[in-house]
């Protein structure tokens, strides 16, 4: 190779370098561990390359990690700064509408965060983007509930990362009686559902899976231990959490004959009821809840769906509450 040659193909390499570098970034950001043969691939480079770009994000302070050997990788650590991520356009537009939402979504302290990280976003935007982040931030606001309890943002970004990281985290969880247990669990994922968030979790020491809510999970402490994750007991997390609802027996209960197919009736009542055919015209309806005025709220959406229906099964303060409303809204709708 004469000089010239190598000069050309010097200042081509270092022209690439930048992109390079946020290809590599951009890879590493993506899932938790890279071999450098892996990385080499990709980036079409040397692993020698690969090693040297590893140096040069290192000197970003971007906190690479790596191990030696034959069966060495890389992994993006967590560090003291937060550097800079690489989203493409979708991702930019979901994460801004994510922090919409997420200043609704029952996290306490998170909505002035979220508002700031959105204005930031949009700062560094490039121009062919601002349009849409400006329809999102003018067009989509999330109304908080107060009736939600409130879940620390810490503890959901804790059991997050867990999560992802196939790693085994304990925590103190509050039943619905409000005693406090220690769990120690493997988590899966992590669900939204009617506002409130909930951990799938496999626990070991009960050889079953469960679900926490995570307004009444505190102590959250990761135990530095991975595990290997399990095979789902469901088609997959949603469908669990949903059917796990819908078998769930809480205080009171009430359980109703109705005058509808039962393919006709699922999907328009409230999430946990369960519908079972009783022949080809009708089905029986049963909902089941720790506060008898949410058993109420239930079969007035049952009500409003204009079927004749019977109380076939009620505990006696449901049967003498539904009476009673019955009663009040008859007294004061009859002309």
């Amino acid at each position: 190779m004469s000089a010239r040659q190598g000069i050309l193909e010097f200042v081509s390499t270092r022209r690439e370098m930048p992109g390079r570098l946020l290809r590599l970034l951009s890879l590493l950001q993506s899932r938790n561990d890279w071999s450098g043969r892996e990385l080499a691939e990709r980036l079409g480079v040397t692993e020698r390359t690969v090693r040297r770009d590893v140096d040069r994000l290192r000197s970003l302070d971007y906190p690479v990690t790596g191990t030696t050997g034959t069966a060495g990788g890389y992994r993006l650590g967590s560090g003291t700064n937060l550097p800079p991520l690489q989203l493409d356009d979708d991702e930019a537009i979901a994460v801004a509408l994510g922090l919409v939402g997420a200043s609704g979504g029952g996290i306490t302290g998170i909505a002035a965060s979220s508002m700031s990280a959105l204005a930031k976003l949009e700062q560094v935007l490039p121009a062919r983007l601002r349009p849409q982040l400006a329809a999102v931030g003018s067009a989509a606001e999330a109304i908080p509930r107060p009736d939600v309890p409130q879940v620390d943002a810490g503890v959901l970004a804790t059991l997050a990362r867990c999560c992802r990281n196939h790693e085994i985290v304990a925590f103190d969880y509050r039943s619905r009686r409000g005693t406090d247990t220690p769990r120690r669990v493997e988590p899966h994922q992590l669900l939204s559902l009617t506002w409130r968030w909930y951990l799938l979790a496999f626990d070991p020491s009960r050889d079953d899976w469960r679900i926490f809510r995570i307004d009444r999970i505190s102590a959250v402490a990761p135990a530095l231990h991975r595990f290997t994750p399990r095979e789902l007991p469901g088609d997959d997390p949603a469908s669990y959490l949903k059917e796990s609802f819908a078998l769930a027996q809480y205080r009171h209960s009430v359980r109703l004959r109705v005058a509808l197919p039962a393919d006709e009736v699922p999907g328009r009542l409230p999430l946990g009821s369960v519908v079972e055919p009783d022949g080809p015209d009708a089905c029986t309806v049963r909902f089941s809840a720790d506060r008898a005025s949410l058993i109420v709220q239930d079969v007035a959406s049952l009500v409003a769906l204009g079927a004749d229906f019977t109380v076939e099964e009620a505990t006696p303060e449901i049967a003498s509450l539904i009476a009673e409303v019955g009663a009040r809204l008859a007294r004061t709708f009859t002309p």
